[in-house]
């Protein structure tokens, strides 16, 4: 309960823990940043970590350092994220494709989402190389995207297009937007609430198709 306590505590306060970091670690923020973006991208076992909310958030603070020695960059803010979230992909599209359909067979644990996993098959098998892109804006749906890919076999050319458009796209975006409204003062005094905002809307889409089987009793597996 505690550690459930603390995670809720910084995904709710992600601009304060941020600012903080900010402050305490310079430059080494990138790295930081790098490091969260890389994991809940590359790992299957990660799809908890921010990712909208962290790159909005992010934004925001470049935007309100962005006279500051101690302020982030823009640019380097998103190309270094980008980059962790290409890298990322790579990373659970090799694991994807080594593992294989045996992981179908795996069961729900506290480290394995089962669940999530024949459900980001049942959208790849929809919506083929597209999964990568529309899914980086669906929290879960993410981390696993590239996972299914592997697993599929899908040919690598094509999944590095469909990976790096959708990388550029989610960063360069939530990034931007942080940044072009983190100017604004009603943003900056309400940021905690635009973070769970944004959390809220991200997960709609997730909460409709979870609505949505449990009405139908849609849903396969693999």
């Amino acid at each position: 309960m505690e550690l459930l306590a603390l995670f809720l505590d910084i995904i709710l306060n992600l601009d304060k823990h941020l600012a903080l970091l900010l402050a305490d670690y310079g430059p080494w923020i990138y790295l930081i940043l790098f490091a969260i973006v890389f994991a809940e991208t590359g790992f299957v076992v990660t799809p908890f970590l921010p990712g909208d909310s962290l790159l909005f958030v992010a934004g925001a603070l470049a935007a309100l350092g962005a006279d500051a020695e101690s302020g982030m960059n823009i640019w380097v803010l998103t190309i270094s994220l980008s980059t962790a979230a290409i890298l990322g992909n790579m990373l659970n599209y090799q694991i994807g494709r080594f593992l294989g359909v045996r992981v179908f067979k795996w069961e729900n644990s506290r480290f394995f989402n089962r669940n999530a996993l024949v459900k980001t098959h049942d959208f790849y098998v929809r919506h083929g190389g597209k999964t990568l892109v529309i899914s980086r804006f669906l929290p879960i749906f993410r981390t696993f995207a590239p996972f299914v890919a592997g697993i599929g076999r899908m040919e690598y050319r094509r999944f590095c297009l469909y990976n790096i458009s959708g990388a550029l796209l989610w960063v360069f975006s939530l990034c931007f937007a942080g940044y072009w409204f983190g100017n604004l003062s009603w943003v900056r005094e309400n940021l905690s609430f635009v973070i769970v905002g944004i959390i809220i809307v991200s997960l709609l889409p997730v909460l409709y198709a979870w609505g949505k089987q449990r009405i139908t009793g849609e849903g396969s597996s693999p």
